[in-house]
């Protein structure tokens, strides 16, 4: 039995990735689902980020399960755009209830880009892209008054600033990670009595573009803090992004009616060291 039957997913980021997983995993559970992303890089991020092609073949994804799916593309950063890119998805699918707000980056390590710009472009996408989400959607979940549930996506950096180097993308993306948190609790003290619940999942390293490219694997192999404090306690080093789809799945479902303000470690037993 479909546990999201006539409700309205919307996620960002969801060109692919984390993001995408999500967005196949709400179909399969019965929802509508409205997809955000970029579709452009950034000169501060080392990695190519998604594209329209991308974001294409997450649409075919989703209307293979046999859900809607409509497609938008907006900066997460930009507030107007966003306001007005899930004006018109919502306009189309007629309602919205759930929304994952897992757009997000880091830069990896020193690159062309001054230290401002990295520490910049970190916080706008990671930090205030999020906010710029609620603000946009949350006006859309309350016109229908039938509640509904929005996840964060933190990470084990939410609650350590244990990374693999010390440079400015490090501390600004621990410091975006942690500001989502303090986001997610504020509005849930805000939005939990309206009947809207808000969570956090919390992942450590997953399997996807962001940890798979030449920058990243160069940090990994610096190695400079304690390989002891980067051991998870199971023994696995990347999740699946199907691991934290579960996750959201289940949060933004009635079965966690009653669960809000809440960060939700999906970390192989990382955060006990």
């Amino acid at each position: 039995m479909s546990t999201l039957e006539g409700k309205v997913a919307l996620i960002t980021g969801g060109a692919r990735g984390q993001g995408r997983s999500h967005a196949i995993a709400l179909a399969r559970a019965g929802a509508d689902v409205i997809v955000i992303d970029i579709c452009a890089d950034l000169a501060s991020v080392p990695y190519p980020l998604a594209s329209e092609a991308d974001l294409k073949d997450t649409a075919g994804e989703v209307q293979a399960t046999g859900r809607r799916c409509v497609t938008k593309i907006a900066d997460v950063r930009d507030g107007a755009a966003m306001v007005a890119a899930v004006g018109d998805a919502v306009a189309e699918l007629g309602r919205l209830d759930i929304v994952v707000a897992n757009a997000g980056v880091i830069s990896w390590e020193p690159i062309d880009c001054a230290p401002r710009q990295v520490f910049d472009d970190t916080i706008a996408v990671n930090l205030t892209g999020v906010w710029n989400t609620f603000e946009a959607t949350v006006p859309h979940i309350l016109a229908h008054g039938d509640g509904g549930s929005i996840v964060v996506t933190g990470s084990n950096n939410s609650r350590s600033a244990k990374m693999l180097d010390f440079s400015t993308a490090a501390r600004a993306y621990a410091a975006s990670k942690h500001g989502v948190i303090g986001l997610m609790r504020s509005y849930a003290l805000q939005l939990s009595p309206l009947g809207i619940r808000v969570n956090a999942v919390e992942p450590i390293s997953v399997d996807t573009v962001m940890l798979n490219n030449d920058a990243a694997q160069r940090v990994i192999e610096q190695g400079v803090p304690s390989q002891y404090d980067l051991l998870n306690l199971m023994d696995v080093s990347r999740l699946e992004p199907e691991d934290v789809s579960a996750v959201v799945e289940f949060l933004v479902s009635d079965r966690a009616r009653y669960i809000t303000g809440i960060e939700f470690p999906i970390d192989a037993g990382f955060g006990v060291r």
